[in-house]
C-alpha cells in the first residue's frame, strides 16, 4: 500500500508505550496495531486528532505516501525493458 503509517516512529521519539497511547487515543490496543501495522482501510478524522493531540505532532508526521512498486511484468509491457 502507498501510505505509509509512521506510528512506531513517532512513539520511539515520544519514548511512549503502546498501551498509554491506546488509552490516551481512546481506543483499544488492538485497533490501535491494526492502525499501526497499516492493516487499516481507514482512519477517522477524530482518531487522527486525537493521535496528534497525544503525541503533540503533525498528521504529515503519521501518515506518507510512498509510490507502489511496478512490478517487472508491467514495466516489460509499457516498453522498458524492450530490446530494440
Amino acid at each position: 500500500m502507498p501510505i505509509v503509517i509512521d506510528i512506531d516512529v513517532m512513539l520511539a521519539r515520544r519514548k511512549m508505550p503502546v498501551g498509554v497511547l491506546a488509552e490516551r487515543v481512546g481506543i483499544t490496543p488492538a485497533n490501535l496495531a491494526v492502525l499501526k501495522n497499516g492493516r487499516a482501510k481507514a482512519v477517522r478524522f477524530s482518531t487522527l486528532d486525537a493521535l496528534c493531540e497525544a503525541l503533540e505532532c503533525q498528521p504529515g508526521d503519521l501518515l506518507r505516501w510512498e509510490p507502489a512498486q511496478q512490478s517487472e511484468p508491467d514495466r516489460i509491457a509499457v516498453g522498458e525493458n524492450a530490446a530494440d
